[in-house]
């Protein structure tokens, strides 16, 4: 059975270009991580309605590899809030170029925690 990417609009989508590669032609995980982590970063500023930053990254398993040319989107979701901070499931798809199938290639977990100006905890906006 084929899976199929979330049914929502992704947080981020972008190509894929030669500078994000390794010599292998491959997507460096770490580039992959951090649109993850601006994606989930998006949700958060959006639910704390300000400045949030992250404070840990857990499960975080590669699937597949990207290669240079693809399009990656990236699909973020609130799944629990505290009362400063967030947790969002965060996970990429890739599509080739010049073809319609999907396939998941990352998926973490982000926690982050809403800061004030001298960048300390502070409760969600209700």
């Amino acid at each position: 059975m084929a899976e199929t990417p979330p049914d929502r609009n992704p947080a981020i989508r972008v190509t894929t270009m030669p500078a994000d590669a390794n010599p292998y032609g491959d997507i460096f995980g770490g580039w992959l991580m951090s649109q993850m982590d601006m994606a989930a970063g998006l949700v958060a500023s959006r639910r704390s309605r300000g400045r949030a930053v992250t404070i840990a990254v857990e499960a975080m398993k590669f699937h597949a590899p990207v290669l240079v040319g693809d399009e990656v989107s990236v699909y973020a979701e609130l799944v629990k809030t505290g009362r400063t901070s967030m947790t969002i499931e965060v996970e990429s798809w890739r599509r080739a170029r010049h073809s319609e199938d999907q396939e998941r290639v990352t998926q973490a977990r982000f926690t982050f925690v809403a800061i004030d100006e001298a960048r300390k905890p502070r409760p969600l906006a209700q």
